[in-house]
């Protein structure tokens, strides 16, 4: 590949070859050591976007990206593409004289309502107490523009 390069063997393969001696082998991989940081660096950088670069805002991608960043052993965190599908349940005024007897009644976030959330990203809770802003960050970085998402957070 074209970005492959050792430093310290092109600096010392252009040494004269009465010059190749271990002592002033020895000084130039001193004077380029900071030549390949700088390389290595640069390398990490590359092959981190082109890790982002393959990835895309799709269900089976943005969940593989996640899962390989904060669960890489046991992959608990899993996204529906579906969105929020609770009903909304009405509480009446007197004025309207329903009855107002309510039963057994689940809160829920506005997002989880049908029409809110365009997707549902699930997960433990152990990661998002520890890298909750991460997450997030992963997400807004992979998503559409547009699309608004809710992190539940499971017990797994």
């Amino acid at each position: 590949m074209w970005d492959k390069l050792s430093i310290q063997l092109l600096a010392y393969n252009l040494l004269p070859t009465f010059l190749r001696k271990p002592v002033l082998g020895a000084l130039v991989e001193a004077l380029v050591a900071p030549l390949r940081k700088l390389y290595d660096d640069w390398y990490a950088m590359r092959q981190e976007h082109l890790y982002q670069l393959e990835h895309t805002w799709q269900v089976c991608y943005m969940r593989g990206a996640l899962n390989d960043e904060f669960d890489p052993s046991d992959r608990r965190i899993y996204i529906d593409g579906t969105g929020g599908s609770a009903a909304k349940t009405y509480i009446y005024t007197p004025g309207e004289n329903q009855t107002k007897y309510l039963g057994k009644l689940w809160l829920y976030q506005s997002l989880e309502f049908a029409g809110g959330a365009d997707f549902l990203v699930y997960v433990p809770k152990s990661i998002v107490a520890n890298h909750g802003y991460e997450v997030r960050a992963m997400i807004d970085f992979y998503r559409l523009g547009g699309k608004r998402y809710l992190i539940i957070e499971t017990l797994g």
